[in-house]
This record gives structure tokens, sequence and C-alpha cells, in this order.
């Protein structure tokens, strides 16, 4: 009862050409591949990228204290 032989996947693949159509399907198929290729050269960029990178964190620093729009505050906790 779970599985479905070849019979039943061509009726759907049939019916699903009828409602979408070839031009849609083959458009969407170039789409998907696109988007895979896209993804692996990005990881692949990616791992070399991240690897490379070491350029060191920003600091913070006093000279924020003296701009007008900053304001310094105490967090304390309630008890």
């Amino acid at each position: 009862m779970g599985s479905f032989s070849i019979w039943h996947w061509l009726i759907v693949l049939v019916i699903v050409v009828m409602v979408f159509g070839t031009k849609k399907l083959k458009n969407v198929g170039s789409d998907l591949g696109s988007a895979v290729k896209g993804f692996k050269d990005g990881m692949k960029d990616g791992g070399t990228a991240a690897a490379a990178d070491t350029t060191p964190a920003q600091q913070v620093t006093n000279a924020t204290r003296s701009d007008a729009n900053t304001v310094d505050v105490d967090a304390k906790s309630k008890s």
C-alpha cells in the first residue's frame, strides 16, 4: 500500500506537465540547476575566504564619549 508503481509516477508526471507546461518546467529546472551551482561555488569560495580573512576585530575606544548623542548609563539589577 505504501509503494507506488511506475504507472502511478507516469500519471503524476502527465498531470504535472498538463498543469504547468513543458516550457515552465524547463525554466524551473534550469533555475534550480543554476541555484545549486551558485551554492556550490559559494561554499567553495566561502571556505577559502573565511580562512584568508584575518583582519583584527574593531575595538571600542573612548573617542565615542565625546559624541553629544551618546548617553553613558550604568545598568543595575533589581533586587
